[in-house]
C-alpha cells in the first residue's frame, strides 16, 4: 500500500492564494428616513461585499477536504441511494488537485475515518491527493456497507479532529445524509457546533426520503456553509462535482465584516441574506465583528439591523448610526475598501419616512418566506391543514414578489396555485412529506445577484454611504453632514 502522505513527487505548498490582484468591494443600501415621533425604531441596511481577482492566485492547493458519507442502515434502501453516495464521493475525490489533504469519514452512530487508515493511539492524519491515494480512497469508499444509526455530532467531531492539524487556509467538510439525527444523545450536535464553529466550513446535502432539513440548516448555519438536497440519486454526482469546482476557486480564507455602532444606537443583528440565509454570530471577544469564510470571485449580502432612538436627536440632519468595514487577516496584501456609514435622518414628513429601500424589501420578503415555510411545515405535521394551507399561500405570495422561482417550483409540489400574487392556494392531496424538507432547504437560498461562484461585480459606493474625517476631532462622519455630530464642528464649505 502507498503512503497516503506521499504523492511520489514534490507536494505543492498549501497556502492562501490571495494576492495583491484580489480586490474587495463594499456597498450599503438603506432607507435613511425614519419618523421622528415614533420612539425607538429599527434601521435596516443591506451591506454588499464583493471579491474579485481571487483567481489571479499563487499555485498550490488552498483546500483541505473531509468527505462524510452516511453509512447508516437506511442508505441501502434503495440500493441506488448508497451507490450514488459512493459515486459522488469518488467523483469529488477525483477532482482534488495533487497535494490536497483529504480524508473520508463513514457516518453511522460513530464517525469513522475509513481513509486514510488511522493508527490506534496516533494523531489523526489526512492523505495527500495523488493518483495512488485517490485510487486507494475509491477502494475504501466502495467497500463501505450500510449498517448503523445516525449521530451527526460524531461525524463532525471526527472531521474536526482530522482538519485540526492542517495548515490549508480553507478547511472544508462535505456531508451527506439520508436520515434524521436519531442518535444525537451520543454526542449532541449543538455542543459540537459550538466547539467547532470557525474551525472549518461545512456544506450539507440530503438524499432520499427521510432527511431532516432542520439538521442540515443547523449545521450549515453554524459552520458557514449551505444546505441542499437532490431528488434523484443520479443527480448527486453532478452536484458534488459542481460544488468541488466552486471550492477549488476559493482563494480568500476569510473576510471579516465589522459593524461599529455609535452612541444612541444598538446593533440588533447581522444576517447573511445572499446567496443563502444565515444568522451571523459575532466573535466572542469582539462584539460587532463577524467572520465569513471561504471566498472566491463572488458577492455576498448581509442584512444589518440597528436600533436607533430619536430622543434628543436633531431632525432633518444626517446622523451616523453605525459604520461598516471589511477586514482581512494581516499579511494578505489585499487593499480593503474605506468604511461606509449607516445614517439616519429623523423626519416629520410621512412621505419620506414611508419610502422603502428596494434591497431591504427584497430580502425581508425572503426572511418572511423562510418563516412562513417553516411554520407551514410544523402546522402540516400537526395535521392543522387549514393553517398549513394559509401559510403556504403566504409563502407563495412572498415568493412571487421576490422572484423566487426555485421556491415557487417547490411550493407547487405542495399546493395548487390559483392566484400567486394574492396567495390563493389549495393543498394538494398527494403531498409527500419530504417535499416540505426540500422546500425548507430551498428557502434558505436567495436571489438578487450573480450566481454563487460566478464573477463578482464591483459593488461601488451607494450615495450617502461614504464617510469623511472631521477636521476638528478626526472622527469618521457622514460625508453629507453639515456639522460633526460628535464634536459640533461646522462643516459648511468643507469638501
Amino acid at each position: 500500500m502507498n503512503d497516503p502522505n506521499d504523492d511520489g513527487g514534490t507536494v505543492p505548498s498549501v497556502r492562501s492564494r490571495t494576492t495583491v490582484d484580489t480586490t474587495i468591494g463594499l456597498a450599503v443600501s438603506q432607507q435613511k428616513y425614519l419618523p421622528a415621533g415614533a420612539g425607538e425604531q429599527e434601521l435596516h441596511a443591506i451591506v454588499t461585499v464583493g471579491v474579485s481577482g481571487a483567481d489571479a492566485a499563487a499555485p498550490g492547493p488552498a483546500l483541505a477536504e473531509v468527505l462524510v458519507v452516511d453509512c447508516s442502515t437506511s442508505m441501502d434502501s434503495p440500493e441506488e441511494k448508497f451507490r450514488a453516495a459512493k459515486n459522488a464521493a469518488v467523483a469529488a475525490i477525483g477532482l482534488l488537485p495533487a497535494g490536497t489533504p483529504f480524508a473520508v469519514v463513514a457516518g453511522t452512530q460513530f464517525g469513522i475515518a475509513v481513509y486514510p487508515p488511522q493508527a490506534e493511539g496516533a494523531p489523526p492524519r489526512m492523505a495527500v491527493a495523488s493518483a495512488a491515494t485517490k485510487a486507494e480512497a475509491e477502494t475504501a469508499v466502495r467497500k463501505q456497507v450500510a449498517a448503523g444509526g445516525t449521530c451527526v455530532g460524531n461525524w463532525l467531531h471526527r472531521a474536526g479532529e482530522l482538519l485540526a492539524g492542517q495548515s490549508a487556509p480553507i478547511k472544508h467538510v462535505l456531508m451527506l445524509t439520508d436520515g434524521r439525527n436519531e442518535h444525537d444523545h451520543i454526542r449532541p450536535l449543538a455542543g459540537v457546533l459550538a466547539r467547532t464553529a470557525g474551525a472549518f466550513v461545512c456544506d450539507a446535502w440530503g438524499i432520499g426520503k427521510g432527511w431532516d432539513a432542520a439538521v442540515l440548516l443547523q449545521v450549515t448555519g453554524a459552520l458557514h456553509g449551505s444546505a441542499d438536497a437532490v431528488r434523484k440519486e443520479d443527480e448527486l454526482v453532478g452536484a458534488y462535482e459542481a460544488l468541488v469546482r466552486r471550492l477549488l476557486d476559493k482563494a480568500v480564507p476569510e473576510v471579516t465584516l465589522a459593524v461599529e455602532v455609535f452612541p444612541g444606537s444598538r446593533l440588533r443583528y447581522v444576517r447573511q441574506t445572499f446567496p443563502h440565509e444565515a444568522l451571523m454570530t459575532a466573535e466572542p471577544d469582539e462584539p460587532g465583528t463577524y467572520v465569513t469564510r471561504a471566498w472566491g470571485n463572488e458577492t455576498r449580502r448581509f442584512h444589518v439591523c440597528v436600533a436607533v432612538d430619536p430622543q434628543g436627536q436633531l431632525h432633518g440632519e444626517e446622523l451616523q448610526a453605525a459604520e461598516v468595514a471589511v477586514r482581512l487577516p494581516a499579511g494578505t496584501g489585499v487593499r480593503t475598501p474605506v468604511p461606509l456609514a449607516l445614517v439616519v435622518n429623523w423626519t416629520d414628513d410621512p412621505a419620506l419616512s414611508g419610502m422603502t429601500d428596494e434591497q431591504v424589501l427584497h430580502f425581508r420578503h425572503y426572511e418572511q418566506l423562510g418563516k412562513a415555510v417553516a411554520d407551514a411545515a410544523d402546522a402540516y405535521h400537526r395535521e392543522e391543514f387549514e393553517r398549513a394551507e394559509q401559510l403556504l399561500g403566504t409563502a407563495v405570495a412572498l415568493a412571487e414578489r421576490a422572484g423566487a422561482r426555485r421556491q415557487l417550483a417547490e411550493l407547487r409540489r405542495l399546493v395548487d396555485i390559483e392566484n400567486a400574487a394574492a396567495g390563493i392556494v389549495s393543498l394538494r392531496p398527494d403531498i409527500d412529506p419530504v417535499d416540505f424538507q426540500h422546500l425548507i432547504t430551498a428557502s434558505s437560498h436567495s436571489t438578487y445577484g450573480p450566481e454563487p461562484g460566478g464573477p463578482a461585480p464591483d459593488p461601488g459606493v451607494q450615495p450617502g454611504a461614504a464617510l469623511r474625517d472631521c477636521p476638528s476631532c478626526n472622527r469618521r462622519i457622514p460625508a453629507t453632514a453639515r456639522f460633526c455630530p460628535l464634536c459640533g464642528f461646522v462643516l459648511a464649505g468643507e469638501s
